[in-house]
């Protein structure tokens, strides 16, 4: 019996001393106005102070001069900006995809919205490069088939927006259709095309779903932004032009 006792006691104080589970019961928050009333911590300051002067004056410095305003909606289905964008994308990473393969790079393609700032007449500087391409997208080539380049075309003339191509890319539209020639010659359906373009937008970006599953996919290990600062450290006054690379028929060349 004095066992029996023994046994209920100690059962009786295991299950007493059960936890329990927490359970919430309430939240509570508060909103804190980040503004000039706080005060700065001026140890803090003074570690992160010869940083920030630093990147500030590596973001000041100037690399290049445009005599003219470039942006993206100078022009109907091409625009100066596009066109610098895609030129100096191909003239960077062309020497390096054929030092690899031996073949040269067809043309080059990317999308309007990934086009971020516009830039003004005068000096160009880090900064510029940096609002143009806040993205750290890498540049790769896509060997397409004649199909995919078709598809590649159907897209562009249904966006009717002024997306980035290269010159050796040709686009009329015509009432009945359209015109293509790459390279100056006509797509030819027994060859495939190496396009240049982003990694983003290779994967589907901006529904550009013909850069999926290519033949062969070329990973250049070259940031779009870092093409873009190399060209304006190589080029000291940018000159682009509007040259019809992609139009409607009735629209003349300037």
């Amino acid at each position: 019996m004095k066992k029996f006792i023994i046994s209920f006691i100690i059962f009786v104080a295991l299950f007493s001393c059960k936890s329990q589970l927490p359970q919430l019961v309430r939240i509570e928050g508060s909103q804190t106005t980040i503004d000039e009333t706080i005060a700065s911590d001026k140890t803090v300051e003074n570690i992160i102070k010869p940083y920030r002067e630093k990147v500030e004056k590596e973001m000041t410095t100037v690399i290049s001069y445009s005599p003219i305003n470039l942006n993206r909606t100078d022009g109907d289905l091409e625009s100066s900006l596009g066109n610098l964008m895609a030129d100096l994308s191909y003239e960077r990473a062309n020497p390096v995809f054929n030092l690899r393969t031996g073949k040269n790079i067809d043309f080059a393609m990317f999308n309007y919205g990934g086009i971020r700032a516009g830039i003004s007449k005068g000096d160009i500087t880090n900064e510029n490069a940096f609002n143009l391409m806040p993205f750290e997208n890498s540049l790769v080539v896509a060997e397409l088939t004649s199909e995919k380049i078709k598809e590649l075309t159907d897209y562009l003339i249904a966006e009717n927006k002024a997306h980035p191509l290269s010159k050796q890319f040709n686009l009329m539209v015509t009432e009945k259709g359209y015109d293509l020639k790459i390279n100056n010659a006509p797509l030819d359906n027994s060859k495939t095309y190496f396009v240049l373009t982003s990694d983003y937008l290779q994967n589907g970006g901006d529904n550009m779903n013909f850069f999926k599953n290519p033949i062969n996919l070329y990973k250049l290990d070259y940031k779009v932004r870092n093409a873009i600062i190399d060209y304006f450290k190589e080029t000291d006054t940018i000159k682009v032009n509007l040259d019809g690379r992609f139009r409607h028929k009735n629209t003349l060349k300037n």
